[in-house]
């Protein structure tokens, strides 16, 4: 067996592995349709039970494996985050506001110059 054909059937068979997930998935949802006259919880049960075979089943899948090694690199990085103090925080927060409102004073004395300007020009308004 060539390498080429070892890929291809692994590829095969983690695609297999997918469709019987897909498959679980909706036999839990058509699961609670279908079994509408027992109790609710029941119902629900049996969706978790198809998301749970699903997850188990893609899993052992080469997607699941690049999955949890792509759950672990995020963990890692998250790790490396280094969070502002308190102080920090409150002086950004007080330098935001304080450059909003200069950015809002600004903008309505801009506007009130160009409404000016506007009037003066087309000689309407008050």
């Amino acid at each position: 067996m060539t390498d080429e054909t070892k890929i291809d059937a692994i590829d095969t068979a983690d695609k297999a592995k997918l469709w019987v997930g897909v498959l679980a998935i909706v036999a839990g949802i058509a699961a609670y349709y279908l079994l509408g006259s027992q109790a609710t919880w029941l119902r629900w049960l049996y969706v978790a039970a198809g998301i749970a075979v699903a997850a188990l089943v893609v899993g052992f899948s080469r997607y699941g494996a690049e999955f949890r090694a792509f759950a672990v690199s995020a963990r890692v990085e998250l790790r490396k985050i280094v969070w502002p103090t308190r102080n920090e925080t409150t002086m950004t927060t007080v330098v935001v506001f304080v450059f909003v409102a200069v950015a809002g004073l600004f903008f309505w004395g801009l506007d009130l110059v160009l409404a000016w300007a506007t009037r003066a020009l087309t000689g309407q308004g008050g």
